[in-house]
């Protein structure tokens, strides 16, 4: 018989909710200033519909490997403050880009991002493969959206 550990459970759900919630929030949030297809592209440049559908899958996965460390007593201060500070650098980026259009200030802003971002994974391996591995997508996405932003203000100017 498989027996559920509910405060586990409990951990994974409020782990994956916190990051789905607030990047939903912010996705409602910048809807109206949305522009991005009226901007000039690069080559890769994804269609539209692709960026709400990795930022879900990325944020789930953001949850779940913060639960993995929370649900086995894993994570301090510090990796706490790492992990909540990349979120909030994280949500702010689309204000910065969509809202503001300060196109130049968003790239060196999600290379702030990328930072911290490659930071949390290497110290998530640390504590726990696969909540670190579990990262990497996050890594070559923030990496291709660096790539993304550079080259649409450069396009812009």
């Amino acid at each position: 018989m498989i027996q559920l550990n509910w405060q586990k459970i409990k951990t994974y759900a409020i782990s994956i909710l916190i990051p789905v919630a607030l990047g939903a929030i912010v996705g409602i949030l910048i809807s109206g200033a949305m522009d991005y297809e009226s901007l000039p592209k690069p080559p890769l440049a994804p269609p539209p519909l692709l960026f709400p559908i990795a930022w879900s899958i990325l944020y789930v996965l953001m949850g779940v490997s913060y639960g993995i460390l929370r649900s086995n007593s894993l994570t301090d201060t510090s990796l706490n403050a790492l992990y909540y500070s990349q979120l909030a650098v994280n949500l702010l980026w689309p204000i910065f880009f969509f809202v503001l259009k300060w196109r130049l200030f968003a790239f060196i802003w999600i290379v702030v991002l990328l930072l911290l971002v490659i930071i949390m994974a290497v110290r998530f391996y640390n504590k726990n493969h696969a909540a670190g591995l579990l990262q990497l997508p996050y890594v070559a996405w923030v990496a291709f959206a660096s790539y993304l932003n550079i080259a649409i203000y450069l396009l812009s100017v």
